[in-house]
Parts: structure tokens; sequence; C-alpha cells
């Protein structure tokens, strides 16, 4: 969550912010699988998922 933002920079920051909004999201989570199908089957909100992809392997590589 340290990339939210009032002002939505990026993608990253963009997901940051939707996904602190939600209530459901696994936040503590760090299984892709569940955090992947959290997003592609109960999110309230659209996410592109390959943008996804790419953020998570991201945050692997940090």
């Amino acid at each position: 969550m340290r990339h939210r933002s009032p002002v939505e920079v990026d993608d990253v920051t963009r997901l940051a912010n939707l996904a602190f909004a939600d209530t459901q999201f696994p936040k503590q989570s760090k299984d892709f699988d569940e955090v992947s199908t959290y997003l592609e089957t109960y999110a309230p909100f659209y996410f592109n998922l390959g943008l996804f992809d790419e953020i998570w392997a991201s945050y692997l590589e940090a």
C-alpha cells in the first residue's frame, strides 16, 4: 500500500488506490494466485490483468 496517492500517476498507484478502497481485497497476501483470482473473479473494479502481472513481477524483484 506504499504506492497509494491522491493523484494517480501510473498503473501501480491506481491499483494501490483501488485495493485500499476494497475492503475484501487480500491486502496481506503474498500469494500470486490468490490475488490474481480475486482480481479476476471478485474485485468490484476492473484492472488490466496483464498490468497486474507486470506489477507483481516488479514486486518480486524489489
